[in-house]
């Protein structure tokens, strides 16, 4: 439990979150609706310098030679960097945290992995200049064969994406190809329901397409420090990031961050940030490194592409008793923040639901595709949609109530989750019932009466006899921390759910009295806000 002491942040905001429907003023936009907001590259320094990127055009190659002598000689141009001028020219971006093995370079060296792939750079007078310059230079690739879909990319004897990972998957604690998750057996629970579902969902990426393009200005400071004005979403983790790739230590460093243009989880990458210091260091000269629009669309990292398969088991009166998630994020050539996705992903199935036989395998996949990055939510977004339209078509399936379909079957206070956690601070009923209110979609009393608080536990706590797991001797430590507040009615004890058929092990919905007492259901804003003193991860 985390004790939120309200009395030290009395004035950091009010908690009374009564704002929709009120025409509140944001904090910035009068600086945006009179140009006065300040962006990264309105810091004019003098004597500036642009750095642009000579990129590679195929999907997979071997460079062979690199040809810079014409480009060095080119008027206005102060600077050719390649990979070899790169302090630590191989990088991921988890490695911060110890996640993951280097894989990327800031410049191709060997290989190039992806069309786009940055390959030299040029630091010129002008913008003209740099592209002048870079026309100038000859690079000799050998085409290999490349890939391009999930399940191709993992084959015996397709091409090898990215030489770290021979495989063409992440490798997890340094052994494992894919986050697995095993809770029950669904494959006895599929024998043994009315329906089985199998669906395939498919996921494009996304370019997040900021009006304010990914871009750096470096500039030397007094004492061998470096300033650097960019429009980073993660300050201070594209500094250390920077500082281990220039190999200086971070306080040589000074990031200076502000308002972003648009981000969207697209600049969390550090993608320019690099070259425009190293670019400084070399010349000795403020550098301003700026995408283009179509730098931004090619090179930008997008959303990675999801491939999903979702298999249920569901009885004829709507529950479901087995799920099986088989899922492939495309990460492109290099890991970026792909493999922490597949985390969170497994992390959210089976969604919140309860649901007793349920199992993952989720696999982060390398293709000759941009590499991927964050995007609102990445990780848990696709597989969200692909849960609830699976939701949606099992309801229809057992010619279920679509919403009705999802209060049976939601979490309640004491559930047991696929993640041997127990489900705490339920309202997904609630939800349920309001959306349904507001969009007047009838639903029946007896769903209407339901509630999150009651019908949980027992049971449905039990964690399920698994093939291939030993059960632990220690029962998992309980996670409960009461949210009643002082006053605060308490729900109408509900029956006790009705046991289960053994050997699909699936939970009830749970009894409902004849007569219920009013309940006054507490939702979402008021069971989590920090105002009753208390607040938990």
């Amino acid at each position: 439990m985390l004790e939120f002491r309200k009395e030290f942040f009395a004035d950091e905001r009010d908690d009374n979150l009564k704002e929709i429907g009120k025409g509140t003023q944001r904090q910035d936009m009068l600086g945006h609706v009179t140009a006065m907001t300040k962006y990264f590259d309105d810091h004019k320094v003098q004597n500036l310098l642009h750095l642009k990127v000579l990129r590679s055009p195929h999907h997979h190659a071997r460079i062979r030679h690199i040809d810079v002598s014409a480009a060095q000689g080119a008027p206005g141009v102060k600077r050719v960097i390649r990979g070899a001028d790169v302090p630590v020219n191989i990088n991921t971006l988890l490695s911060l945290l110890n996640f993951g093995k280097d894989d990327e370079p800031s410049l191709a060296v060997d290989k190039v992995r992806y069309k786009g792939e940055p390959v030299v750079a040029v630091v010129a007078t002008t913008e003209r200049e740099a592209f002048e310059a870079l026309s100038k230079i000859r690079v000799d690739y050998d085409p290999l064969p490349a890939v391009f879909d999930v399940e191709e990319a993992i084959k015996p004897g397709a091409p090898v994406v990215n030489e770290v990972y021979p495989n063409n998957t992440f490798e997890y604690h340094d052994k494992y190809d894919h986050q697995k998750l095993r809770f029950g057996d669904v494959e006895k629970a599929f024998a043994q329901a009315d329906h089985v579902l199998e669906q395939r969902y498919q996921m494009s990426p996304i370019e997040h397409a900021p009006t304010e393009t990914n871009g750096t200005v470096a500039a030397p400071d007094t004492n061998g420090r470096y300033v650097v004005y960019t429009g980073a979403q993660g300050l201070f983790f594209a500094l250390d990031t920077c500082a281990k790739i220039l190999n200086v230590p971070s306080n040589r460093l000074h990031f200076i961050g502000g308002t972003v243009g648009g981000g969207f989880g697209g600049k969390v990458d550090s993608v320019t940030e690099p070259l425009a210091i190293l670019g400084a260091m070399l010349t000795g000269r403020p550098v301003r490194y700026l995408h283009n629009r179509e730098e931004e669309m090619q090179f930008g990292p997008p959303r990675g592409a999801e491939r999903i398969f979702i298999k249920d088991g569901v009885m004829k009166d709507g529950r479901i008793i087995a799920r099986y998630v088989r899922s492939y994020f495309d990460s492109g050539a290099y890991t970026r923040l792909s493999s922490y996705a597949v985390v969170k992903c497994v992390a959210h199935i089976p969604g919140p639901y309860t649901i007793p036989n349920v199992w993952a395998d989720v696999y982060c996949v390398y293709t000759n595709r941009t590499p991927a990055t964050a995007m609102r939510g990445f990780g848990i977004t696709a597989v969200d949609f692909a849960l609830e339209t699976q939701m949606d078509k099992l309801a229809h399936l057992v010619g279920m109530n679509p919403m009705e379909f999802r209060i049976l079957n939601a979490y309640r206070d004491g559930d047991m989750k696929a993640h041997r956690r127990e489900a705490k601070n339920c309202a997904l009923i609630e939800c349920v019932q309001v959306a349904a209110e507001k969009a007047k979609w009838p639903i029946r009393d007896e769903f209407k009466r339901m509630h999150s608080r009651s019908g949980g536990g027992g049971d449905r706590a039990v964690i399920p006899h698994t093939p291939g797991v030993t059960p632990s001797a220690t029962p998992p430590r309980p996670q409960r921390t009461s949210y009643e507040r002082p006053g605060m009615p308490q729900p109408t004890p509900q029956s006790a759910p009705q046991p289960m058929p053994a050997a699909a092990s699936a939970p009830q919905p749970p009894s409902l009295p004849a007569q219920p007492a009013p309940v006054q259901t507490q939702h979402g804003a008021t069971r989590f806000s920090s105002v009753f003193g208390t607040r938990r991860r």
